[in-house]
């Protein structure tokens, strides 16, 4: 015989009302991501046009660094974003969805802090 409440049996089960916030941040980086992608398209067709130094010059312009940060931290985030939610969806086994949830985290933060060092590095250099 148990002695709970429809209240508490239903405690964890249902929504838990963040999913909006997630779903509206998922958007916001696709749209981010077109015109950044447009721009990433036009960066790489540059890129085998030119030799090492004037593209690293070219990348040390401020706003060309800037938009290579912004396309860096908008195609993680949306891909944080996406396969944390195909993995909440997918895998059933609560450990192996944390497992999977920390190695996409880490995985994602260290191309982040690797494209961030890489393009400070070029700035610096050039």
């Amino acid at each position: 015989m148990e002695f709970r409440t429809a209240l508490g049996k239903a405690i964890g089960l249902g929504s838990a009302h963040t999913g909006s916030g997630h779903w509206w941040m998922q958007r916001l980086t696709a749209i981010a991501l077109i015109p950044l992608s447009l721009w990433m398209i036009w960066f790489l067709n540059r890129l085998v046009a030119l030799d090492h130094t004037a593209m690293s010059t070219w990348v040390a312009h401020p706003w060309n660094s800037t938009f290579l940060l912004a396309y860096v931290c908008a195609a993680c985030y949306h891909a944080q974003l996406g396969l944390k939610e195909v993995i909440v969806d997918y895998v059933h086994h609560t450990a192996a969805r944390v497992c999977s949830l920390i190695v996409i985290w880490l995985g994602l933060l260290f191309l982040l802090l690797l494209a961030f060092a890489s393009i400070v590095r070029i700035i610096a250099n050039g």
